[in-house]
């Protein structure tokens, strides 16, 4: 075997190229949601946590996908999805794209709440939001060791578009090569929230790019109100807005001492109904952003510390995001502490979901009066644990 066959037979084993009958490309979807005010917030924020919460607003984008969408890169302060085959329709592009918009400003509200904190205030001054550009199109995947590149010029197109002639920060914007495949009457239906606008940029190479936009805005209102210790939000969730789930629980210790309770890592397997052991690096146990795992059943659980709130009152908040929870994707677990005593507390648990990540209504109530169910028997499991304590204090 000569040089080239030798090098040739290399490259079949290290990768190969999906091809099509035709000119070796697949039609796919391609979508890039982007934190605008990324640079800015990085550079002047003065917060050495900026890094670590970009990190977690990326993580909060992959698991907004309701679409089945594969992630092909992480590029700084976007993320490219991809999905080989037909394209969605409008109104399901339309609610993945609010879906990301709402997960991701959602947790900044959450962020924003901590007042004394130097990172909430540079969130206050320079505002990190969304834009979402959709292309669809036809590109060559390739397999390159244990990565995939896309390639070909719709893969280009799209991250073109970032820069455009759009002003403002928040939108999603459509290509032609997507708007073509839906029926208008469908795309006016799935965007009848906002207005759907025509624009177009030119660029070097690619010419004349027309497009069409609708701002993202208008979804501000359907924002989660900020859950402060003293928030009388309802148990049932209002039209596009996160659902909840809470149970209640009387404990007989203060509110601070409870607080060191379920902040404590290495007693969650203690509590938690299910759970077996508790994974964590010691030597950052304590810090707010401390990711851990617990075994639960025939599982894990990863689990993100994220907030503690107290206010002038004496309660507290206490926050942690659930990763990698495939039926409840960017769920967060608040517990709010409120002194009913010297020596006693009323603990809320309160576990707040985007969406449940399935298609069947009888498998979303069966799960959410499972995890309903899970959260009781956590409370419980938790009030037990604190009466051995204080009964051992007390002997």
């Amino acid at each position: 075997m000569g040089v080239l066959e030798d090098l040739r037979a290399r490259r079949r084993q290290i990768g190969t190229v999906a091809t099509s009958a035709f000119d070796g490309q697949q039609p796919a979807l391609l979508l890039i949601p982007d934190i605008s005010g990324f640079t800015r917030f990085i550079e002047q924020s003065g917060s050495p946590q900026a890094p670590f919460l970009v990190a977690d607003l990326l993580e909060i984008l992959i698991e907004s996908n309701t679409l089945g969408l594969e992630v092909n890169e992480i590029q700084g302060d976007a993320v490219l999805f991809y999905r080989l085959g037909p394209p969605p329709s409008a109104q399901a592009l339309v609610q993945q794209c609010r879906r990301i918009y709402l997960d991701f400003q959602n947790y900044l509200l959450l962020v924003e709440q901590d007042t004394d904190s130097e990172l909430a205030a540079a969130l206050r001054e320079m505002v990190l939001t969304l834009k979402i550009v959709v292309h669809y199109g036809r590109v060559s995947v390739a397999r390159i060791r244990e990565y995939t590149k896309l390639m070909g010029h719709d893969v280009i197109v799209v991250h073109r578009l970032l820069k455009n002639s759009i002003s403002g920060a928040e939108y999603v914007l459509l290509t032609e090569g997507y708007t073509r495949t839906q029926p208008p009457a469908e795309l006016a239906r799935a965007f009848a929230w906002t207005r759907l606008l025509p624009g177009s940029t030119h660029y070097d190479y690619l010419g004349h790019t027309p497009y069409h936009y609708a701002y993202l805005s208008p979804l501000r209102l359907l924002l989660n109100a900020p859950s402060l210790p003293d928030s009388t939000a309802t148990d049932k969730p209002l039209p596009g807005r996160s659902g909840r789930l809470k149970v209640h629980r009387p404990l007989p210790i203060p509110a601070e001492y409870a607080l060191r309770v379920v902040s404590a890592l290495r007693l969650r397997h203690c509590w938690l109904a299910g759970a077996t052991a508790s994974y964590f690096d010691v030597s950052k146990a304590g810090r707010l952003g401390t990711s851990y795992k617990v075994d639960v059943l025939n599982g894990q659980i990863d689990f993100q510390t994220v907030q503690v709130l107290r206010d002038e009152e004496g309660r507290y908040t206490y926050v942690e995001k659930i990763s990698h929870f495939r039926l409840f994707p960017n769920a967060l677990l608040f517990f709010h502490l409120e002194p009913t005593a010297e020596c006693s507390c009323l603990l809320t648990l309160e576990l707040r979901y985007g969406h449940v990540a399935s298609s069947s209504r009888i498998i979303r109530f069966g799960q959410l009066r499972r995890l309903h169910r899970f959260l009781g028997q956590s409370l419980q499991g938790l009030a037990r644990l604190v009466a051995g304590v204080e009964v051992k204090g007390e002997k």
